[in-house]
C-alpha cells in the first residue's frame, strides 16, 4: 500500500543552501522509489486559513518512506532545509483502492 511523506512549510528561505538540498533530493528518492506528487504549487485554501506550501512524496509503501526519511543520502542534507525552512513533516500510510470512509467505523 503506498505511504507517503507529508510537509508543511510556513516559512522558506530560499538561498543558496535550500537550493542545494533541492538539487540534491531527487537522487535521495531514487532507490526508495519515492517521487513527488505535490511540490511548489500555490494551495487554494478553501475552508479556513492557510499559508505556505505543500510537499507529498509518494513511495510504495510505509517501509520505504521510512528508509527514505532515515537514509545517509537524506540525512547527508536534511539540515540544509531544516535551517532554511520551517514546517511539519508526517509520514502516514494510503488506504486500499476499495477504501471507504465509513471503513473508520469498523464496519
Amino acid at each position: 500500500m503506498s505511504a507517503y511523506a507529508v510537509g508543511h512549510f510556513y516559512e522558506m528561505n530560499v538561498n543558496s543552501k535550500l537550493v542545494l538540498y533541492l538539487n540534491r533530493i531527487d537522487a535521495t528518492l531514487k532507490p526508495y522509489d519515492g517521487r513527488f506528487l505535490v511540490h511548489g504549487k500555490k494551495p487554494e485554501p478553501v475552508e479556513g486559513a492557510f499559508s505556505g506550501q505543500v510537499v507529498i512524496i509518494e513511495f510504495p509503501d510505509i517501509e520505504k518512506a521510512r528508509g527514505w526519511y532515515h537514509s545517509e543520502a537524506y540525512q547527508d542534507i536534511v539540515a540544509l532545509r531544516k535551517k532554511n525552512t520551517e514546517g511539519h513533516i508526517v509520514l502516514v500510510e494510503g488506504t486500499p483502492d476499495d477504501y471507504q470512509a465509513t471503513n473508520l467505523l469498523g464496519r
